[in-house]
């Protein structure tokens, strides 16, 4: 069993991180409607397509070598292993730089867009920053600095969001303003965290990295580079085939509906995953050696992931095209039928990415590499054939069904590798699903039944899932626990 100590520093590590990244998601709640209201779909398109390319690219900068910042006992052969990672981001950016600069034509070709001679050179310079981002988060998540983690997150959100709103008021309304935007917020983050690690492990720095340490960080750990670097790839890539070849098949109109919706259901993996994935990761490691706690670690991450995930997709997927109607204006209502479609594969991404890091807690690259090409390739034969047949929400269909399934899996196989009990864990989630499908059934019997307008049903929704989370926090006493030790009033004790 997890001690009791073990599970508190865990949900306080999160809270940590998820406090800032609530801060950043609430801002986006508020400045989205704005942003969606001064920019085009096309302009939102163009962005998608610039994020989907450097994201492909930065993923890999650090050849995955970021990842074995976690795994050391010494803090002197982890800062080695960082050392390791600004070397090969450095390298990748070059090579993407060359790349971009010899290929341009093909991309214009290829996704239709001339403004893409605009962006290119913009490419590697976001490729290094998300590079060198990665490499100082997992640091400090090594070292458990998540609160540094969660300002530096919060202070790139405020800048990028403003940014938008600036320049969308003075006039520059196309889709490069948004690039800069993102830009802006990443250089903000890794000024905050290169200056704190700077004052505090400089000596460290200076003490223990050398070019002979370094090396033998990079053979020691080579199966990252070798498996998980190409497995990375390959998820990120998956999950950004959609922005390539709905550029290539549509419109970029449809590729900003599409951009939109994914980035109101991707949220929620932004507040709660992200921050899960990180304290699970550094929990996981430190863990992987005592037989029985890894897999009751497990277990509560995942049952309290899907207690939290389910309702807000699943709502979604009911009054998704209302919420756009209300909030970003009736242009934007095919994006909010999309993210109905989308919705139970983001749900089955949300729950599975954090305990994904296990693959590298076991040493399993190459199991993961193998999955995320079952994933990949899914999810391009579903966009290929609706491409072919030129219908966008069939395209989008395929792509949830598939990637849920393939998601299901990915998930049943990692709980068996852990040592999950299935039927304890059915057992919780059937707890849960008591209190979810009747509040459900009060919105599904308002929308099809009384024919109430957008708002109303909005309204409603709202207060359902109030009740809902409500009696969730009631019947978890570790959620109730944390929520205690920040609501000073303590109304729920």
């Amino acid at each position: 069993m997890v001690k009791s100590n073990t599970q508190s520093n865990f949900a306080g590590n999160v809270l940590k991180i998820i406090t800032g990244s609530a801060f950043a998601q609430i801002l986006a709640l508020i400045t989205t409607p704005i942003i969606a209201r001064l920019f085009t779909p096309d302009a939102f398109g163009l962005a998608a397509l610039f994020v989907s390319i450097s994201g492909m690219i930065s993923v890999v900068a650090c050849l995955r070598y970021e990842l074995s910042i976690m795994l050391p006992k010494s803090d002197e052969e982890a800062v080695n292993l960082l050392g390791v990672s600004f070397f090969f981001v450095t390298i990748v950016t070059l090579i993407s730089a060359f790349a971009i600069f010899f290929a341009e034509g093909l991309f214009v070709d290829f996704f239709k867009s001339q403004e893409f001679r605009k962006l290119g050179w913009l490419i590697p310079l976001s490729v290094f920053l998300s590079g060198i981002t990665l490499a100082l988060n997992y640091w400090n998540t090594r070292t458990a600095h998540f609160g540094r983690l969660s300002i530096a997150k919060v202070l790139s959100s405020v800048v990028a969001q403003l940014s938008k709103i600036g320049f969308g008021f003075a006039g520059y309304i196309n889709g490069i303003m948004l690039i800069y935007s993102v830009i802006l917020g990443q250089i903000i983050s890794i000024f905050f965290l290169g200056s704190n690690i700077w004052r505090h492990d400089l000596k460290l720095f200076k003490n223990s990295i050398r070019l002979k340490k370094m090396l033998k960080g990079l053979k020691r750990y080579k199966k990252f580079p070798i498996y998980n670097s190409f497995s990375a790839f390959l998820n990120t890539s998956s999950q950004q085939l959609p922005v390539m070849l709905l550029a290539f098949y549509f419109s970029p109109k449809v590729l900003g509906f599409y951009s939109l919706g994914k980035s109101v259901l991707s949220m929620p993996i932004g507040l709660i995953g992200e921050a899960v994935s990180q304290v699970f990761f550094q929990k996981a490691s430190e863990l992987n050696h005592l037989t029985g706690d890894l897999a009751l670690l497990v277990e509560d991450v995942l049952t309290r992931l899907i207690s939290i995930g389910i309702f807000p997709f699943a709502l979604l997927a009911i009054i998704g095209e209302d919420v756009f109607k209300i909030i970003f204006g009736t242009i934007w209502s095919e994006a909010g039928l999309y993210m109905q479609i989308l919705s139970f594969w983001i749900f089955f991404q949300f729950i599975t990415s954090p305990i994904s890091t296990l693959f590298s807690v076991f040493e399993k690259q190459n199991y993961g590499m193998y999955f995320n090409g079952i994933l990949f390739g899914t999810r391009a034969a579903s966009l290929i054939v609706g491409g072919i047949i030129g219908n966008v929400r069939l395209t989008l269909t395929l792509v949830s069904v598939t990637g849920s399934l393939c998601y299901i899996y990915i998930c049943m196989w990692l709980l068996s590798k852990a040592g999950v009990s299935y039927i304890n864990l059915i057992y919780r989630i059937a707890k849960n699903g008591m209190y979810i499908v009747p509040i459900l059934m009060v919105i599904i019997i308002a929308k099809w039944s009384f024919e109430i307008n957008g708002l109303e049903l909005i309204c409603l929704s709202i207060f359902c899932a109030s009740l809902y989370y409500f009696v969730i926090i009631l019947t978890d006493r570790e959620l109730k626990r944390v929520i205690l030790n920040i609501w000073p009033l303590g109304i729920l004790k």
